[in-house]
């Protein structure tokens, strides 16, 4: 039997690792814990340590390092950028303490073992450093933005980073004596390089969502190209390759919506194949045989295990105390914080190849690192449990609101970002199906059209089947577009309407044409109007034009909540433009509905001529509408919309009327 083992065949090495992926989630789920145990454990098993059954060969070696890749990328992917600007000092000093902390505790623990100095820093430097293995727990449980975990993922790049450099230096006096001057080149190239990947991959991809329109292939093969590259490039300025996906993910953070389709893809093809492979291959590392040597080998490895985790909880512990965190947020910290990986094996391996360490201490980190990477994601899934059922039992500001958004879909419109627009906007919470909608008119011969009205909304279908969002295709028939949208919301209950407009923009009439006049003042659900000449993920600003007295309307405090969910889905600062008494409205209208958002007022003197200075290149244009006869109607919200949208021809302007009457409820 053992003359056929480990398998060869690749096919067959494929399919049993694919079974392992589905079937090791049912199995732990009975144990009530996480997945990413059974796929470890499994990796351990039946790895070459154990039955022998797969080989940890290159293919493994290569899906697992991008595995590990694609956790940090998604890890800084998913990042609240607004909420890390918020808590960046919370990120500095966690990633401080888990660094400092660590560090000291392993430098005492190598003079314990005898070490010399540059053997004890390096093995300090093991335990300051971690892995974002239990990263997806938190993203699933949806506390992927909140504070404290923005704050634990913000720090893994500083003690990552600081540990890194200390295997750098450590590694290279071994040929050569550590200097100043050595020092200051490897600070140096760090700065340089993460200054440069931040600064120039934003404009890279920024032109090149341009340039791709609406290819979704291209858009997530240049995504993995991005990040790949990056992690390529650390290896010239000597650091890791995880410190190359980690700020790839920040860098393009502002253009993936957190809710879009191309983030859908880029979850789903880590979590389905790259990170279970990582698990597996993680697993197979470990080698039990290597506990009969003696004593001395069970003291190495329990005393490295008592240090990690003793010194991480001490660093969650005092970050929770500087910080004001809940006990739950500073066990989950401390969750995200324990796993080993990456960072732990590179400075392992490096010491053993020049002879700081011997076996006993790279059999001590490898046992560190299967029982972090099994313990960490059952601390962060218990306690994150806590954090999301505490969330939810504080009350809420008010009743929840149902909500259906539908698209109006035509021919003559980007049907395909009027979709994607909807879809951003969609609370994914509530599981609602969009509703896609093509109206044909009530015409004698009307086959054909009922045939191209059908393409529209399969095509529409498709794309949103990619991000697994529910659809339902309407095709209603009216005597115009106008009635058969209104007959259509009002008979599906949709609470907000999509739709787009023409390029006529001399008058109001022909900037709006009938059919939006008519849907403004005869629809009660909310209505946006949409011309997109770019890609949403272009976006670096929205400016919202908040027309005098808006905070009178009904429905000012639902469309505040719009806007602040789309400026959070495309991750971009909001600037709300007005008189300087709509300024405090807005204010306390945040407050009312417990949004906490950092946004900028501009006043506007005169309302017909906005100032030149207020936009600027890639900005969302946003008008918020009021329908006629509202106390916030005037003419002059009309000349605005005409003038900005004559003005400013290559942005993206949406005109948003809010509900006019109270929501529907479910």
């Amino acid at each position: 039997m053992t003359d056929f083992l480990p398998i060869q065949n690749p096919v067959f090495v494929f399919t049993l690792v694919l079974l392992l992926i589905l079937l090791a989630p049912f199995v732990m789920a009975r144990s009530r814990l996480p997945g990413m145990i059974g796929l470890l454990l499994a990796g351990a098993l039946l790895g070459p340590n154990a039955l022998n059954v797969l080989a940890r060969d290159q293919s493994f070696i290569l899906f697992g390092t991008v595995g590990l890749l694609y956790i940090m990328f998604i890890a800084a992917l998913e990042i609240d950028m607004l909420v890390l600007k918020r808590y960046g000092s919370h990120s500095v000093v966690f990633g401080l303490l888990t660094f400092a902390v660590p560090m000291s505790v392993g430098v005492m623990l190598g003079f314990v073992l005898n070490f010399d100095w540059p053997a004890s820093i390096l093995l300090g430097s093991i335990f300051a450093s971690h892995t974002l293995l239990a990263y997806p727990v938190v993203s699933r449980l949806g506390l992927a933005r909140n504070p404290a975990v923005t704050s634990a993922v913000g720090g893994t790049i500083i003690t990552d980073t600081l540990a890194l450099l200390v295997l750098a230096v450590i590694a290279a006096s071994v040929d050569q004596q550590p200097s100043t001057w050595l020092w200051v080149k490897l600070s140096l190239g760090l700065v340089v390089y993460m200054a440069s990947l931040l600064w120039l991959l934003p404009k890279l991809a920024r032109w090149f969502f341009k340039l791709a329109g609406e290819d979704s292939i291209a858009e997530f093969v240049f995504v993995l190209a991005c990040v790949f590259g990056a992690a390529s490039l650390s290896y010239a300025v000597g650091a890791e390759p995880i410190v190359g996906a980690f700020l790839a993910g920040l860098s393009l953070n502002r253009l993936i919506p957190q809710n879009g389709v191309l983030m859908n893809r880029l979850r789903f093809t880590g979590e389905a194949v790259f990170i279970p492979f990582f698990l597996i291959s993680v697993g197979m590392l470990l080698d039990v045989k290597i506990f009969s040597g003696g004593l001395r080998a069970w003291g190495v490895a329990l005393g490295m295990l008592f240090t990690i985790f003793f010194t991480k909880w001490a660093a969650s512990v005092v970050f929770q105390r500087l910080m004001g965190y809940s006990n739950a947020e500073a066990k989950v910290v401390f969750g995200l914080s324990l796993a080993q990986a990456a960072a732990t094996l590179a400075a392992t391996i490096v010491g053993y190849n020049i002879g700081l360490f011997d076996e006993e201490i790279v059999n001590g980190a490898i046992l560190m690192i299967i029982v972090t990477c099994a313990f960490a994601p059952w601390v962060v899934e218990k306690y994150g449990r806590q954090m999301v059922v505490t969330e939810q039992a504080e009350p809420a500001n008010d009743e929840p609101r149902f909500e259906r958004f539908m698209v109006s879909l035509s021919p003559r419109h980007q049907d395909t970002r009027l979709v994607e627009f909807a879809h951003l906007l969609r609370d994914p919470a509530q599981s609602q199906a969009l509703y896609l909608a093509s109206v044909v008119q009530d015409i004698h011969d009307n086959q054909q059209a009922i045939i191209k009205a059908e393409q529209l909304t399969n095509q529409a279908a498709s794309m949103l089947a990619g991000a697994e969002v529910p659809t339902v295709k309407l095709t209603p028939l009216a005597l115009s577009v106008a009635d058969g949208l209104l007959r259509a919301a009002r008979e599906n209950r949709c609470t907000h309407l999509v739709c787009g407009w023409g390029d006529r923009t001399t008058t109001p009439e022909k900037f709006f044409g009938s059919l939006q006049e008519k849907l403004a003042r005869s629809l009660d659900s909310a209505l946006t109007i949409c011309r997109l000449k770019m890609p949403l993920p272009a976006t670096k600003r929205m400016v919202v034009f908040m027309p005098p007295n808006a905070q009178y309307e009904f429905g000012f405090l639902e469309a505040l909540r719009t806007y602040c969910r789309l400026a959070a889905q495309l991750a971009t600062p909001i600037v709300f433009v007005g008189e300087e008494r709509t300024r405090g409205a807005i204010q306390r209208g945040l407050d009312v509905s417990k949004i906490k958002l950092e946004f900028e007022f501009e006043a506007l003197a005169n309302w017909g001529e906005p100032r030149k200075d207020l936009v600027q290149p890639d900005d969302l244009l946003l008008i918020h509408g009021v329908r006629e006869g509202g106390v916030a109607w005037q003419p002059e919200s009309v000349k605005l919309s005409t003038h900005l949208v004559s003005k400013f021809s290559r942005h993206n302007v949406l005109m948003h009327f809010p509900v006019n009457q109270s929501p529907v409820k479910q």
